[in-house]
Parts: C-alpha cells; structure tokens; sequence
C-alpha cells in the first residue's frame, strides 16, 4: 500500500500532536540527509533568492518545516472544528477583490505551492464563496480519492486535471456559476507551458488561468498564500500555534489585454505578482519538485 495512503488513514486515530511531530521528523531527515525533495527545494530557493552556503541550507530547512506543517494539517483538516478553521486563516487585501468576487458568475484565482491551499479552501466556502478547484489525479487513485473527499468534504468542488474536457466544464462553471475557480498553476502540468519572467530567470508556468480568464470574461486573481505565528486567543482557538495568511494580490481583467499574445501578456501580469508573494515569503513555497526553469 502506497506510504501516504497508510499516512493518511493512520492519521484519522492517532493524536494531532503525534501528526505534527512524525510529518516534522521526516522532513528534517530529507533535508539533514539531501533527500531529492529537499535538493529539489534548495536548488528552487537559489534561483529565486541567490543565497547560497549555510543562508540557503537555513532557508531550505525552514521550507521543509514548512512543507511538514501543510501535511500535518491536512491530514488533521478532516476532524479540524469549523471554529478552528476560521481562527487560523486571515485575510490580506480581501477589500481590493471583494467586489470581482462578488460578481453573478464566476472570478479566477491563481496560487502557487505556497502555505496551506487546502485550508484557505475550506475557510473560503465557509465565509467568501464556493471553491472550485482543479486536482492533479495522483497514484495510487485511491490517494486521489482521499485529497477529493477531504475538500468536498469542506464544500469545494474537485475537478480532476484530465485534459481538454476539464477545461471546457471550468469555461461552462465560470460562466454560469458564482464560483472561484482555483488553480495551482506556477508548476506546469500540460506540458504546453507559457514562458514568463520570475525571479530574473525564464520560468514556463501554466496556460490556464489567463486562458480561461479570457474564454469566460472573468477576472483574474493572483493569490498568495503564507503561515504567520499565532498568539493569545487566536493561537487558543485554532489550537496551533501556526496560522494561514490568504493574500488577494490586484485582480486582471480580459480586457485590459488585446492582441495575439494577450494570454501570455496576463500569464505574465500574475506571474509578476506570484513571483513577489514568494519572494516575501520563499521558506512558504512549497516547491519539491522539478521547476520550469528555462536554461538559458
């Protein structure tokens, strides 16, 4: 049985604390031990900070904890308290997309791997609007299935990253519904990727959200996503010590790009605002992975 299947299963019975502590230990082994996640992580953090040496081994040891912390509070979120939930999220800059969100049909969010996504989801639902969300389908399916029930669980609705009939059901969503369409999108998943600037390196980063901005006329919002440190009556009530910060960068509208490269004109526009959250906060971005570093 796939790991973080049994993970994920054992986690409905064990204490949080023991959660918390196992998700930690495992990620300070990655890093002590040059794990490929956590190489992955640093040589990520190089490119988009320039620390090199004992700064970047630093930072990338925080960015691990960081990673801990998102699955152990995940793996908590399915018997996480409503009450608890609404205590750890805050929001930044919520007044500035407040009416794009209100809008009759749908609005685009664009994330990156950055801080807790899933838990900014639920809060979402409950106090802003209904999530939509697409999902890389991972193996085995039945972890898939897991990450699915988990959020539908919290009111957001899961779409599997399945091709070009995803895409037209999110055009026929946003057009129809009052829902915020969320997309991981700094990491490209089609393989048909837009290259844009970040960070001073040549990045490829998904087509979709200004694609879809544009196909459905819906305004486009760029979104960051990072932990802060909790304290007094806020600490007691989301019982951690950790809270998740859900920051509303400036929205784009379709409009305000014409021409033949307008898709990748927006990419660009909310790529500059992804690229700066993280750079604010680069020990919140979760990225273990290959990046779409272009060499030059």
């Amino acid at each position: 049985m796939d790991a973080f299947l049994v993970a994920w299963r054992a986690s409905k019975v064990l204490p949080v604390s023991v959660i918390r502590g196992a998700a930690w230990a495992l990620a300070m082994y990655g890093w002590a031990t040059h794990a490929k996640a956590a190489t992955y992580l640093e040589q990520n953090l190089a490119n988009v900070t320039g620390l090199t040496g004992r700064p970047l081994r630093a930072l990338a040891r925080r960015g691990m904890a960081s990673t801990a912390r998102y699955y152990a509070e995940t793996l908590e979120l399915a018997r996480m308290k409503p009450a608890a939930v609404d205590a750890r999220v805050r929001l930044e800059g919520y007044e500035g997309v407040k009416d794009a969100i209100a809008a009759h049909t749908g609005t685009v969010a664009v994330l990156g791997h950055n801080g807790n996504w899933d838990l900014i989801g639920a809060y979402a639902c409950r106090n802003i609007i209904k999530i939509t969300a697409v999902a890389e389908v991972l193996k085995p399916r039945e972890v898939f299935n897991e990450f699915v029930a988990l959020r539908e669980q919290w009111g957001m609705r899961i779409l599997g990253h399945e091709g070009g009939a995803t895409f037209r059901e999110l055009i026929r969503l946003t057009r129809s519904e009052r829902t915020l369409v969320c997309l991981l999108s700094d990491r490209d998943l089609s393989g048909k990727g837009i290259q844009v600037q970040m960070w001073g390196h040549g990045v490829r980063v998904a087509p979709g959200p200004a694609a879809l901005a544009h196909a459905a006329h819906a305004a486009l919002i760029p979104v960051g996503v990072y932990y802060e440190r909790l304290h007094g009556s806020r600490r007691r009530a989301a019982k951690s010590r950790w809270g998740t910060v859900l920051a509303f960068g400036m929205p784009l509208y379709p409009d305000d790009f014409v021409g033949e490269d307008k898709v990748s004109a927006m990419s660009q526009a909310w790529a500059n605002q992804l690229a700066a959250a993280v750079s604010r906060h680069p020990e919140d971005w979760h990225m273990l992975q290959r990046f779409g570093w272009i060499e030059a």
